[in-house]
């Protein structure tokens, strides 16, 4: 049996990442880059103006000038700016020679016979976008392991830049094991069960940036997790819950093992979800996660997100907590660093009242955790909390300590 820390450590060494594939820009996004890219050109490519107003020349404060041509984004224009003889400009468009500021039109004056009084003070420079301000040629605009967001793919199109090489989506199969269990489109007898750990982690990988399917639920017996196991050994990454315990009919283990897989952790000493297991057939990872809900997903939130991480790509791969203060008083059993679901505001965390292992509506409840250290009898009122939130994905370039301690 290994602490999360050294199971996490394991994961974090061991795990490479999967292919790469070239997408257009719109297509990746939501993938982690394989590739550094620089920028090609300045951002501005040249100086112009942040405003729509005047071009004019510092002499020119306090006095009047005589409008030019206007000049719109994206004209080229060969006009220039004197004392006496601005231009008026529009917003994005190109500074013309000899102009030293743009004045907002709302601050200027326009006279009976056409002229534009200006204001008293005039500062070099002003309201004006400089050459390279933004960005500067060959400046790095991203990063290997960088993850596309929309504003990526933004600034990727004002380089002109049109396809990118990413990591591949992680292909995941899961199936859960357990004849009593029923899916949800099926017909249930009083005495089975929903599966509804399936649809969780199948939607759960999918939200984390996979390309996850399911292969149904097995028969509690050797033969049926063998075909499941071998059907699923194309994939990325293997998922199942239940049969990991030490029942009469738990023989998910034995039959991952009778295929060859190599245990990189078997057990880890935390509450709920002690039973959890990653290992490896060739190079398809396996994770055996508890069956009771809450368990399989709590522990699902540190190992297969942190799987996932690296099998995406990530440069920020480890997981990530926010500090915060506990909203009320949390009585907790010690021996075993403890996860506990519960409500983050951005502020407080309060741990859920009703909740344990087997339980469902806790989750849809939840959208952060706490993970204790082994010694924490309680969360008291008001004290410091590390929260990993469960709503967003972020992640860290080193790893840091996820546990809260034990109040003073």
């Amino acid at each position: 049996m290994v602490s999360i820390d050294e199971a996490l450590r394991l994961i974090h060494e061991n795990v490479p990442a999967v292919g790469t594939e070239i997408l257009s820009i719109e297509e990746a996004l939501g993938r982690v880059a394989a590739q550094h890219l620089h920028a090609a050109f300045d951002m501005p490519r040249f100086d112009h103006s942040a405003m729509d107003g005047y071009a004019v020349t510092l002499a020119d404060a306090g006095g009047t000038i005589e409008p030019q041509t206007t000049i719109f984004a994206g004209d080229e224009s060969d006009v220039i700016v004197k004392k006496g003889a601005g231009v008026k400009i529009m917003t994005g468009a190109m500074m013309p020679k000899g102009a030293d500021a743009v004045i907002p039109a709302e601050e200027t004056e326009t006279l009976k016979d056409g002229s534009v009084r200006l204001p008293g003070s005039i500062r070099q420079g002003a309201n004006i976008r400089k050459q390279g301000e933004e960005v500067a040629k060959g400046e790095r605009i991203l990063t290997y392991g960088d993850e596309v967001g929309a504003y990526t793919v933004a600034l990727l199109a004002s380089q002109g830049i049109s396809y990118l090489q990413v990591h591949r989506k992680p292909a995941v199969t899961v199936f859960a094991t357990g004849h009593e269990l029923k899916m949800h489109y099926e017909k249930a007898e009083a005495h089975q069960i929903y599966n509804s750990n399936a649809p969780m982690l199948l939607s759960r990988c999918r939200e984390l940036g996979c390309r996850a399917r399911f292969t149904g639920a097995t028969a509690d017996t050797m033969a049926s997790i063998e075909r499941h196991i071998v059907d699923a050994l194309g994939s990325d990454l293997i998922v199942t819950s239940g049969g990991v315990s030490v029942g009469d009919a738990d023989f998910t283990l034995d039959a991952f093992e009778k295929l060859g897989m190599e245990i990189l952790f078997q057990k880890v000493n935390m509450k709920p979800g002690k039973p959890v297991t990653v290992g490896r057939i060739g190079s398809t990872w396996v994770l055996n996660l508890p069956g009771n809900p809450s368990a399989a997903a709590l522990t699902f939130e540190l190992f297969g997100r942190s799987i996932i991480h690296r099998l995406r790509g990530m440069n920020r791969p480890f997981l990530s907590f926010e500090r915060a203060r506990n909203k009320t008083f949390y009585k907790l059993k010690p021996g075993r660093q403890t996860a506990v679901l519960g409500r983050y505001d951005g502020t407080f965390f309060e741990a859920l009242d009703k909740q344990g292992p087997g339980m469902v509506r806790p989750l849809s409840l939840a959208n952060a955790m706490i993970v204790t250290e082994k010694e924490v009898d309680g969360l008291k009122e008001g004290q410091e909390v590390k929260v990993l939130p469960l709503d967003c994905d972020r992640g860290s370039e080193t790893p840091t300590s996820l546990f809260t301690e034990k109040a003073e």
